[in-house]
């Protein structure tokens, strides 16, 4: 079964164009799954010691679900279930297998949640940290900034080039999930920040001597390379706590934050879903509930008869 996972490692990268993030995750979760069949000494070749793909079932499937419940969340499972469809449905289609076992196995009803976000005043206030001139500071606000600007995803903000960028039209070309292109626009105050910050970027550049493929990276670190999505996350969480705002606080509610100031401000609910590059109109729904709620808030708040 180990050789299988990495036949369906190298379909994840050639055929579905999954990136990086996207397969270690997958990997991450058949690993797992395949450590849980060997403890348990399920669906194993008893004289070769080592798991028999024919003999993976909807038992052993759903014995490692009930495995994973004391110790995940159902959104979690949820996944981790979808990995498993995923690579018995490649498995069926290379003809190493004639049903996909994890087709019939519920899918354990996921939590609901409001997304995370910062209000208008706290977000302000955020924006307002990085106030250095140094090439640091200049490049952390410039990534606030278009985190907050655009909607993106950090995955894509970090895989974002210079010559991704219009800073005439005020758009940036970025790749999302499935390497799905799209165009999202940038506002004055991030256009601002960000060719202040290419102009520090030069300067590293030169300090450096010549870069080779990184150089085309719109955000590098102080060694000239690209910058990682969990460098964004130390960013995000240092400028946090500087602003002295009490929450935990991702880069990617710096997403829910965008979505759901533009939804408080009037913006159609379809436009939205096309800048964030939802597939689904379901995934853009939830920020309305989020307004919902902060409406009722006030309502109960204000209105006389609201008891």
């Amino acid at each position: 079964m180990l050789k299988k996972i990495e036949e369906f490692k190298k379909y994840l990268i050639f055929e579905k164009g999954a990136s990086e993030h996207t397969c270690r995750n997958y990997m991450s979760d058949l690993f797992q799954f395949t450590d849980f069949l060997q403890t348990n000494n399920l669906c194993m070749d008893e004289e070769k010691k080592r798991i028999l793909l024919t003999r993976v079932d909807n038992l052993a499937i759903r014995s490692y679900l009930g495995f994973l419940y004391n110790e995940s969340k159902r959104s979690t499972i949820a996944r981790k279930l979808a990995t498993l469809r995923s690579f018995f449905k490649f498995m069926v289609r290379e003809g190493n297998l004639k049903t996909n076992p994890a087709e019939t196995v519920f899918t354990p009803r996921r939590e609901k949640y409001l997304p995370k976000f910062l209000s208008i005043d706290e977000i302000f206030r955020l924006l307002d940290m990085p106030n250095g001139s140094k090439f640091l500071e200049l490049r952390d606000l410039a990534i606030l900034e278009l985190l907050y600007s655009s909607g993106v995803r950090v995955s894509e903000l970090v895989l974002l080039n210079v010559g991704e960028v219009d800073f005439d039209l005020g758009i940036a070309k970025v790749a999302g999930k499935g390497k799905k292109e799209r165009i999202v626009p940038i506002g004055d105050k991030a256009i601002s920040s960000l060719k202040r910050y290419l102009d520090g970027r030069e300067e590293l550049q030169s300090s450096l001597g010549s870069l080779k493929e990184v150089s085309k990276a719109l955000f590098l670190n102080f060694r000239g390379g690209r910058l990682t999505a969990r460098s964004v996350g130390r960013i995000v969480d240092k400028y946090i706590s500087k602003a002295d705002i009490p929450k935990k606080i991702s880069p990617h509610a710096l997403r829910h934050t965008f979505a759901t100031h533009m939804l408080d401000a009037g913006a159609d609910l379809r436009v939205i879903q096309e800048l964030l590059g939802h597939a689904s109109l379901s995934s853009t729904q939830r920020y309305t509930q989020v307004s919902i709620d902060k409406l009722m808030a006030v309502y109960d708040q204000a209105h006389p008869r609201s008891q």
